[in-house]
């Protein structure tokens, strides 16, 4: 059929009804667009593409990028983003363990959906968080060359590779088992434990909590960083997340033991960390640790994981009324997925409900 003259490239309609575009570029080449189109409006977007690449001055920049490589390209990419020290290791540890000893040496221009796929089949299903969170960096990566233009599209299309089910189920304490769980704990990290569960406390919070951030009546902590520790070294910076950032309000009965314990364990200036080891700087996880797996076999929590107390103070939060919003607050989280994921039904929890809804069918 005719082609349609137009003030930049050419359109033409296949005899199946289809249509095909094509460009003069700068190189004075013709060149087509890679397929036909069911409409005359998507093969005229194709068009409008290009000449928006010619006009920002990168058209050819895919070409040019055919002697770039993944490994290359990741390195640049991880130098330019202002990620935390802990966040850093673990992309660097994901490329290095997962993605680079199989895609690393391919150009970024051969990285195809059906060599995503191999490469991601080859991980193999033992560990699925951990190659959902390989599959997830690599996907950004190559979102960002898309982004400069390096790429056409994003190679990684495999549905539902980010997204994975959660396998362990966490066991949610009471709050008998909980006091048990920290007096099982030496002395001076009993409140530790009871911190970190009823305020919802990230480990990195707790554990770089000073006097300073205890308001004068102990009733509000004020997190405003968190330390991390890598590689043997510590280091403090901002909470996970920017609502993270925020004033807990400390439950009435813990209060008099957070007294106490600033009383007894904590040094008496500002600066003084809550939870120190007997220099008075940060207690290293692992000997954290070793008093934690004593203390969780002695409540018959073999498997109970530190930041399980996170989980317990969010899910008796929302057992004892707490909004989406009101446990975003106290968690420091930034959406309400996260913050709904806590709000589970406790064991007895359903009968509990039932019993207030026919106090109210009661009363009304």
């Amino acid at each position: 059929m005719a082609r349609k003259r137009r003030g930049f490239g050419r359109l033409r309609q296949l005899p199946s009804g289809r249509w095909q575009a094509a460009y003069v570029g700068p190189d004075a080449k013709l060149h087509k667009a890679p397929r036909t189109y069911a409409s005359e409006h998507d093969a005229e977007g194709w068009l409008a593409a290009e000449r928006r690449k010619i006009d920002l001055g990168t058209w050819g920049a895919v070409e040019r990028s055919d002697g770039v490589t993944l490994r290359r390209y990741a390195d640049r990419w991880i130098e330019q983003r202002a990620l935390r020290t802990r966040t850093q290791s673990l992309y660097e540890s994901m490329l290095e363990r997962l993605i680079l000893p199989e895609l690393g040496d391919a150009k970024l221009t051969a990285l195809t959906p059906a060599r995503v796929r191999e490469w991601h089949a080859g991980l193999g299903t033992k560990h699925p968080t951990r190659n959902a969170h390989a599959y997830a960096l690599l996907h950004a990566i190559c979102a960002t060359a898309v982004a400069d233009e390096l790429l056409d599209a994003n190679p990684c299309r495999i549905r539902a590779a980010m997204q994975t089910k959660r396998r362990r189920s966490i066991d949610v304490l009471t709050p008998v088992q909980l006091d048990a769980l920290a007096a099982a704990m030496p002395a001076e990290l009993c409140a530790s434990v009871l911190l970190a569960a009823w305020c919802g406390l990230r480990w990195g919070e707790t554990s770089e909590l000073r006097r300073r951030d205890v308001s004068a009546d102990h009733s509000v902590l004020h997190i405003r960083r968190a330390v991390t520790y890598r590689a043997g070294r510590f280091t403090v910076g901002e909470p996970k997340t920017a609502a993270g950032s925020r004033d807990v309000t400390v439950p009435p009965h813990l209060r008099p033991i957070l007294a106490a314990h600033l009383r007894e364990h904590v040094g008496r200036g500002g600066e003084a960390l809550l939870f120190a080891d007997a220099g008075g700087t940060h207690l290293r996880p692992d000997r954290y640790r070793a008093h934690w797996e004593k203390a969780r076999a002695a409540i018959g929590k073999p498997r109970f994981r530190v930041h399980d107390l996170r989980h317990v103070g969010a899910v008796l939060a929302a057992q004892s009324g707490a909004t989406t919003a009101e446990l975003m607050h106290r968690l420091g989280h930034t959406t309400p997925q996260m913050a709904l994921r806590y709000q589970h039904v406790g064991e007895g929890r359903d009968a509990e409900i039932a019993r207030r809804l026919s106090k109210l069918a009661v009363a009304g």
